[in-house]
């Protein structure tokens, strides 16, 4: 397999990992604001992007194995919704490849269960499973406004979420499924306490995807995880709150920066 990887900046190592459906080129305005200070390893997952889908199943480990192979050999990483449940998985399998974690609305079980309330109805995902097949572009985008709903300037986020995009070609039908599997059926809740690495999680107050409550369910496997909350953002707040988002994470890193 051939995971697409990008290298922009000078600094300490800093890798991203996107979501669902998208590519490493939804990071193009993050990339811009931090280059100046970091070295920034964009990768798009696998089948997704420029990059090929593995040859084992498409399963969280299999993904955070490809992913870690293509890290730098210590670096600090940033995962947004599923590319954050695939940093958890790969911070928890190879601790030693990650310095700091950030996770970025996202979680370590997306679904609602019986002891895991603060999260979506299963039934949410299922549509868009059900929908794939029939029209790939439509279920992106409708997943795409799902991401913005409740957030500031809603209309100009969903505008740069697509533009965003679409601007890397289809990922692989097979990566889709795959995701939404990944999504819908995943619970690494028992994996958090092996996270040993400086945690932080970023939630948007109106995320419909990552309930903000969420955060109280994830601080009592990950107690000492430092948790933000960004006011009257969605599921993409790098893009509805790029500045606030921006110094959240530069303070985090730069309390941990390499001297």
């Amino acid at each position: 397999m051939n995971l697409h990887v990008s290298t922009i900046g000078d600094g300490p190592d800093l890798a991203l990992l996107h979501g669902w459906g998208l590519h490493g080129g939804i990071w193009q305005d993050i990339v811009d604001d931090l280059k100046g200070k970091w070295r920034i390893t964009v990768i798009d997952l696998p089948g997704h992007g420029a990059s090929s889908m593995p040859q084992d199943d498409f399963t969280l480990p299999t993904l955070a194995k490809e992913i870690a192979q293509a890290l730098p050999p210590s670096t600090s990483l940033i995962g947004w919704s599923l590319g954050g449940m695939v940093a958890m998985q790969l911070a928890a399998d190879f601790p030693q490849r990650v310095r700091r974690l950030i996770l970025v609305a996202s979680s370590p079980q997306f679904v609602k269960t019986g002891d895991w309330p603060h999260a979506i109805d299963p039934q949410i995902l299922k549509v868009f499973a059900d929908n794939l097949a029939n029209d790939y572009q439509s279920t992106i985008k409708h997943f795409l406004a799902l991401q913005v709903l409740g957030s500031d300037n809603e209309r100009n986020t969903l505008r740069r979420l697509q533009q965003l995009a679409f601007s890397h070609g289809a990922p692989d039908p097979h990566a889709l499924k795959g995701g939404l599997a990944i999504l819908s059926r995943e619970n690494i809740r028992q994996r958090l306490p092996d996270i040993k690495c400086p945690t932080l999680f970023i939630y948007g107050q109106n995320d419909r995807l990552v309930p903000k409550a969420s955060g109280r369910d994830v601080s009592a496997l990950l107690p000492d995880a430092t948790q933000h909350m960004i006011n009257r953002a969605g599921h993409a707040p790098f893009l509805s709150h790029r500045p606030e988002f921006v110094q959240t994470i530069t303070n985090f890193l730069d309390e941990y920066r390499p001297t």
